[in-house]
């Protein structure tokens, strides 16, 4: 007879989010992507949008890890040659926000109290359907986890996140 071992509590890993400030070329973001591969960081989120400047990129990248690691995974990406910046924002001073879809599939009946809590959340509603509705919801990942979780009740038919969008607050560039 084998022994049971009990499980051990899970570490929670803290949240970092990491922004790239790189040349728009073919082939970055594998490159970005195969840094996190080899020291075993999941990717939880990111985004890709054109700078300023057309002539490079900005990555907004969301993952979890030991920050002593994830420190090497940022000097390593800032070596990357397409690379121009990278900082790993965790506790800076810095707006974050996040752009949620969420379609419900629910008569119309019952939405009263799904109406309510989108009007508490600042939610939009941007299709209105017989057999199902879409809310639009922006703000603070948690508020978006919060909101989600109300509606999961109801029946959350699908979810679309943006991933976390990030700037540096003040002068200081992101």
């Amino acid at each position: 007879m084998s022994a049971v071992t009990p499980l051990e509590p899970a570490v929670v890993q803290p949240t970092h989010t990491i922004s790239l400030f790189v040349n728009n070329k073919p082939g970055v973001l594998v490159r970005v992507s195969l840094v996190f591969s080899r020291r075993a960081f999941n990717i939880e989120s990111l985004v890709v949008s054109p700078a300023a400047e057309g002539r490079f990129s900005r990555m907004t990248i969301t993952c979890s890890g030991d920050p002593d690691i994830l420190g090497q995974v940022v000097k390593q990406l800032a070596k990357l040659v397409d690379v121009v910046h990278a900082t790993d924002h965790t506790g800076d001073q810095a707006y974050e926000t996040e752009i949620a879809l969420l379609k419900l599939e629910c008569p119309l009946d019952e939405r009263t109290h799904i109406l309510q809590v989108a009007e508490h959340y600042k939610a939009r509603v941007v299709d209105f359907g017989a057999e199902s509705l879409i809310l639009q919801i922006y703000g603070s990942s948690e508020k978006l986890d919060a909101f989600t979780d109300l509606l999961r009740p109801f029946g959350v038919a699908e979810l679309v996140r943006s991933g976390k969008l990030l700037m540096a607050r003040g002068k200081r560039m992101t």
